[in-house]
């Protein structure tokens, strides 16, 4: 989580991870549905107001490190060194991003998403929206003379490859093997790459 520079900024930050910290100790204490925003506020010890104020929804609280999450996926590309490769700096991103939400802590966390149908729409959309904040970063890198629907495609990949590796037996594993499949797809969107024709145009030359 990026640190707040002002004190302002510093207590804001400071309240908000509280009642994060809060609302998902009553989730795993007495289950999802079981819990109301007003107990969350109260036991924080603010007003229901302030608890809108740093999250739209009861969703929320459970994702509290979404802007984050998708803060770094875009730094991984805006923040490379001159030249260097995209899809290796995402997976470094990535593969750092499911060690972390594989570890033996996080395992209650994602049981308690998995069996709850709203958390698990909500986690969904979550990822469409990250997906789309990755490929407009991609788009807009100079270096990478990628379509928008290259750009977009290349995102929807790496946002499914965290979500695959981290329900996978062997997660950094998978990571490998995922990357390695998005890598050789990225090659294929290069320019200066022949494309490989459509049936239809194969079709036609076929009949020539």
């Amino acid at each position: 989580m990026t640190v707040p520079s002002g004190r302002r900024e510093r207590k804001k930050a400071a309240t908000r991870q509280k009642i994060a910290d809060t609302a998902l100790r009553l989730f795993l204490e007495r289950g999802y549905d079981a819990v109301g925003i007003r107990e969350v506020a109260a036991e924080a010890d603010v007003a229901v107001t302030t608890l809108f104020s740093h999250f739209a929804s009861k969703e929320a609280l459970v994702f509290e490190q979404d802007e984050d999450f998708e803060q770094r996926l875009t730094q991984a590309v805006t923040g490379r060194a001159p030249h260097e490769p995209l899809i290796p700096a995402l997976r470094s991103e990535i593969q750092a991003l499911v060690r972390h939400c594989t570890a033996d802590s996080a395992a209650p966390i994602w049981r308690m998403i998995d069996e709850s149908p709203a958390l698990r729409k909500y986690e969904e959309s979550m990822r469409l929206r990250h997906a789309e904040t990755l490929a407009t970063a991609i788009a807009a890198d100079p270096e990478l003379p990628q379509t928008a629907t290259a750009s977009r495609t290349i995102a929807r990949f790496v946002i499914d490859a965290y979500s695959l590796a981290r329900e996978a037996a062997e997660p950094e594993a998978a990571v490998d093997e995922i990357f390695w499949m998005i890598e050789a797809a990225w090659e294929a969107t290069c320019p200066s790459r022949p494309r490989i024709p459509s049936s239809d145009t194969r079709e036609q030359v076929t009949r020539r």
